[in-house]
């Protein structure tokens, strides 16, 4: 039946290229957290972090431009730009995790912060996975599965998320409360954008499958 994406053009190819180096970046990004919550004191870690985001904010204007550049049908362009938006959104909330732990001086890894950030790994994963298979998806199945997989792991993040939450608040110490509460939540806010990348490539998946 020829290709599924009727809409790849040779000029596609180059938008998804950047999408898929924009989707390494976040694992990329993902990967640096589990570094840093292993030990905080390995303060380079946020310069890398603080790096990668400026390079995933570069990719992700190049994209714009690139799509904008090139005509394809509104609708597809409207999904390329929303899975660059979202994983660009991943990014930003990992560096922000990165920056707010420098800012509010946290020294000792938080009870499930490395369990956390080893999820987003995962889920990173999973979208790199996603991307590098769009511009020629045979098997709408494991794609399918593989947007399952980024939901699972958000599930994994909600539960240790209300672990931690439970936690904190055992402690009497209102200031670290407030510290940690907004570093989870930044931290569960970067998982469920990793979900809306899934979503929007499951849209894609099923309406050109």
């Amino acid at each position: 039946m020829g290709h599924i994406f009727s809409w790849i053009k040779s000029n596609d190819n180059e938008i998804l290229a950047i999408i898929d180096n924009l989707a390494k970046k976040a694992v990329e990004t993902a990967e640096a957290l589990v570094v840093l919550f292993s030990d905080l004191s390995n303060t380079e870690q946020h310069t890398k972090i603080k790096n990668l985001e400026s390079e995933a904010d570069i990719l992700t204007r190049d994209i714009f431009s690139a799509l904008n550049k090139t005509f394809i049908t509104p609708f597809d362009r409207e999904d390329m730009q929303r899975i660059a938006s979202k994983i660009d959104d991943v990014i930003d909330f990992m560096d922000g995790i990165s920056a707010r732990t420098r800012s509010y001086k946290i020294t000792t890894p938080p009870p499930y912060a490395l369990e956390i950030v080893k999820e987003l790994v995962n889920a990173t994963k999973e979208v790199e996975y996603m991307v590098s298979k769009l511009k020629n998806i045979k098997n709408t199945q494991d794609m399918i599965t593989h947007c399952r997989n980024t939901s699972n792991i958000e599930h994994t993040v909600d539960d240790l998320y209300r672990k931690s939450i439970e936690k904190l608040f055992e402690s009497n110490d209102a200031i670290t409360i407030i510290k940690l509460k907004d570093i989870y939540e930044t931290m569960e806010t970067a998982s469920d954008r990793c979900v809306d990348v899934a979503d929007v490539i499951e849209d894609i998946v099923l309406k050109y499958s």
